[in-house]
């Protein structure tokens, strides 16, 4: 029971990834990190807090000197410069030093925002992600993306701040929603379909245990995902070429979150932005009709929208050109040659955009 998946960075260990059914090895792994006689901050959300928080704090007691912790207001809206600074606050009053820790314990908008935290927090202090999602799990607790959104523009300030290491409780999932949960499925989808037709053909063959949150393929999918994207990150640490193909379904994905002002969960938006990416990958001739209608098909199947309301294709392509994945005034546009084969793209063209979205608007 469990997998432990390590993370090198040229060529030399960096962190591990330890996938566990509860709490039980927690302590283990924050005493291999040398917490003791540390101060210690666990960063959550107020919904992730009031079912966990007690119990990672009790565990943490047992080998911090001392643990605090910083509770916001679940959701992307507080993913802003203004929480990061009463996360800052919050350590100088408890005279955190650089070699305390923060541990990120929820979703995507936690991880993001304890990486960033602890990256600019005395030019850097350490950080340990618990992801309670799905999303988290297989995505943004890995490969130490950090990062905030500024003015409505998600993720527009930020740093690469790798993690110590990542614990993954695959109960922790039983407790999500179903939009939550399936949200996770988003970037799950993904990483089959950029680098990897055996998984992608798994998660096909799975759906049974999928949907029944089979604890024991949900571990197989989140080890299938992690190594996929333990790959990329290791060839491409800090997104300066191979790593860009994780944002496949991300250009369009990122506009329409921002124009549905983060109502729709990210996972949803990015399974909407693969669909059209997809889109345009059959009509230049990448991928043929039936590869299309299975990237399409699984999604569905995932309950995941491939289609969305109440929005306008020149609004999306407009927002899309803000996006930080922008390459000297053009759109870095990710694209497959075929399942399990992303490319980067620099000359997808705005009637091309259009087009697509016409396929995914309602």
């Amino acid at each position: 029971m469990g997998k432990l998946i390590n993370i090198n960075y040229n060529g030399s260990p960096l962190y591990n990834i330890n996938i566990e059914h509860g709490f039980e090895r927690l302590l283990a792994v924050f005493g291999s990190l040398g917490f003791k006689n540390r101060r210690l901050c666990i960063l959550t959300d107020s919904t992730v807090g009031a079912i966990y928080l007690k119990t990672v704090t009790d565990i943490a007691k047992n080998c911090a000197q001392n643990v605090i912790s910083f509770t916001f207001e679940a959701g992307e809206k507080s993913k802003k410069l203004d929480t990061i600074a009463d996360l800052y606050e919050c350590l100088i009053k408890a005279h955190f030093d650089r070699n305390d820790i923060i541990v990120a314990l929820g979703g995507g908008v936690t991880g993001d925002m304890a990486g960033y935290g602890a990256a600019t927090y005395l030019r850097g202090i350490r950080v340990v992600q618990i992801p309670s999602s799905l999303l988290a799990m297989v995505d943004s607790s890995i490969g130490g993306k950090t990062g905030v959104d500024f003015r409505g523009y998600k993720n527009m300030v930020g740093s690469f701040h790798q993690p110590s290491a990542v614990y993954i409780n695959i109960q922790m999932l039983s407790t999500l929603t179903d939009a939550q949960y399936y949200s996770g499925f988003g970037e799950i989808v993904k990483h089959g379909i950029i680098r990897d037709m055996a998984y992608f053909n798994y998660i096909k063959d799975n759906l049974s245990g999928i949907i029944s949150r089979d604890p024991y393929v949900l571990e197989e999918i989140v080890a299938g995902s992690c190594n996929i994207k333990r790959v990329v990150v290791e060839n491409d640490p800090e997104e300066k070429g191979e790593r860009a193909v994780l944002n496949f379904g991300h250009t369009l994905g990122h506009a329409i979150e921002k124009l549905m002002d983060f109502k729709m969960l990210h996972g949803e938006c990015v399974s909407a932005g693969m669909a059209g990416a997809a889109y345009i990958s059959m009509k230049r001739g990448m991928i043929d009709k039936e590869c299309y209608n299975s990237i399409i098909s699984i999604l569905e199947d995932l309950k995941l929208p491939v289609k969305v309301k109440g929005l306008k294709a020149d609004d999306i392509i407009k927002i899309s050109k803000s996006d930080k994945k922008m390459d000297a005034g053009r759109i870095k546009f990710i694209l497959i040659n075929g399942l399990g084969n992303a490319v980067i793209c620099n000359d997808v063209t705005d009637s091309e955009m259009a087009e697509a979205l016409g396929t995914i608007l309602e």
